[in-house]
């Protein structure tokens, strides 16, 4: 049986069982230091994503280009530029055909440059073809 002390000592520590004023500042302030740095984590982690999807879609429109450029034989010009929209954003692109050294080849190159949050990339991709395989002048074997 327990004594009328030790029932009194018993509610006096249930009364103490919470936490004391340091413990939730400590608490707040750890926080306050875990919760913005665990954002910034998170937005570095979404633009990555973004930015690798942008680049995937910027070398689909890289190669349509090459493809388009080569098959209606439009490389009189050394540089040509324009735009396409693939999916909900536009890419810029720019294209230059150069002689190719070692050969009687042609080195066309597209550059595509997309914006992400404010910042700028870019994406390039190049091919070598033989212009006297494509359009007017083209011989079958």
């Amino acid at each position: 049986m327990k004594s009328c002390h030790s029932r009194r000592a018993d509610a006096a520590d249930s009364g103490r069982r919470g936490f004391t004023l340091v413990e939730v500042l400590a608490s707040l302030l750890l926080m306050a230091i875990i919760i913005p740095v665990a954002m910034q984590g998170m937005s570095i982690a979404s633009r990555a994503g973004i930015v690798s999807q942008r680049k995937a879609a910027a070398l689909r429109v890289a190669e349509r280009v090459m493809d388009e450029m080569i098959a209606t034989n439009q490389l009189t010009q050394n540089s040509t530029s324009g735009s396409q929209t693939d999916g909900d954003t536009t890419y810029a692109w720019t294209m230059t055909a150069e002689p190719w050294t070692a050969d009687t080849m042609t080195q066309l190159s597209v550059r595509v440059t997309f914006t992400v949050q404010g910042h700028d990339y870019d994406v390039a991709a190049s091919t070598l073809f033989d212009p006297a395989t494509t359009g007017p002048n083209a011989t079958s074997s």
